[in-house]
């Protein structure tokens, strides 16, 4: 599997500079919002094929990152 940052991106013309998926308009927390109420995996790629279970991992493991950094920085 890729290392999460050489899936997630960020570009300010892009949904106002909000991580996204391989520069696509789909943003880590519209991954993360999908997975809170249910969806599953293979749901989100049903819905959303250019999707793969990777970018989906990606977005998980970039919001634990980012987590980690702020308790850190507490």
């Amino acid at each position: 599997m890729k290392h999460y940052t050489e899936i997630i991106t960020i570009n300010p013309e892009i949904r106002f500079g909000r991580p996204c998926i391989r520069g696509m308009r789909i943003t880590v927390s519209d991954i993360l919002g999908w997975l809170a109420t249910g969806m599953t995996i293979e749901d989100i790629i049903e819905d959303f094929p250019e999707l793969n279970e990777e970018d989906i991992k990606a977005a998980l493991l970039y919001a634990a990152d980012r987590e980690h950094k702020i308790s850190i920085a507490s």
